[in-house]
């Protein structure tokens, strides 16, 4: 479950190219995981001591460098976020938690949640579904999801809807981008599948470097 990728490929875009090579976690804090993703997207997630057990900390960086950090808990729930278009907090207790464990437990996993975010509150609401499918990618074996979700208003009012294919990891108990698609041009597909799971010690861990269709930014976000 993760917002529409239309918000992370505009940014990728937007975002001011900036000379940043490499990334650290914070004092206290352990990286764990990079992924290079297609987009022109890598993230870096790391943990911390002095977080709730099973919190991870996810740092997205486009062409342009650094443009969102958001912190999760172990069901995946997003506890908050720090973005260049604005900080966000989730209100709880939701009115229906995200919950890899239900996902995981019956496949499917509805969804209703409010963040508040600097120009008001906005509401969640949708499913993430397992479709029974498995791949393994670099090595990494992922389940397939379907995912459907709106966005609302304090008042009601739809601000974007969109609908996708992403990953999901048992092992890491956090989602990857992949596909996704707004409800008005469902035909408008972005791909933002990931390439490489790379670890500490190897190669490419904590960089904030995207290598992978870093050319294709101009050309629509399209795969």
């Amino acid at each position: 479950m993760m917002k529409p990728l239309a918000f992370v490929a505009a940014v990728v875009a937007a975002t001011p190219v900036v000379a940043q090579q490499s990334f650290a976690a914070p004092e206290g804090c352990q990286g764990t995981l990079t992924v290079q993703h297609k987009g022109c997207v890598v993230i870096n997630i790391w943990q911390c001591e002095a977080d709730t057990p099973g919190d991870q900390w996810i740092a997205l960086f486009g062409l342009g460098g650094l443009f969102s950090v958001q912190r999760v808990d172990r069901e995946f729930q997003w506890i908050e976020a720090f973005k260049i278009t604005g900080d966000e907090s989730l209100i709880q207790p939701a009115d229906d938690p995200a919950s890899l464990d239900e996902l995981f437990a019956t496949q499917i996993d509805t969804w209703d949640f409010t963040l508040q975010t600097e120009t008001g509150p906005e509401r969640h609401v949708g499913y993430d579904l397992l479709t029974g499918e498995t791949v393994v990618i670099d090595g990494e074996e992922l389940l397939r999801t379907e995912f459907q979700g709106r966005t609302l208003d304090a008042d009601g009012n739809e601000i974007e809807a969109g609908a996708g294919r992403q990953y999901v990891s048992e092992k890491h108990r956090m989602f990857f981008l992949g596909e996704t698609w707004d409800a008005d041009s469902p035909e408008d597909i972005i791909d933002m599948s990931p390439v490489e799971f790379i670890y500490p010690g190897e190669t490419g861990f904590f960089t904030s470097q995207p290598i992978y269709e870093c050319n294709q930014i101009d050309a629509g976000f399209r795969p």
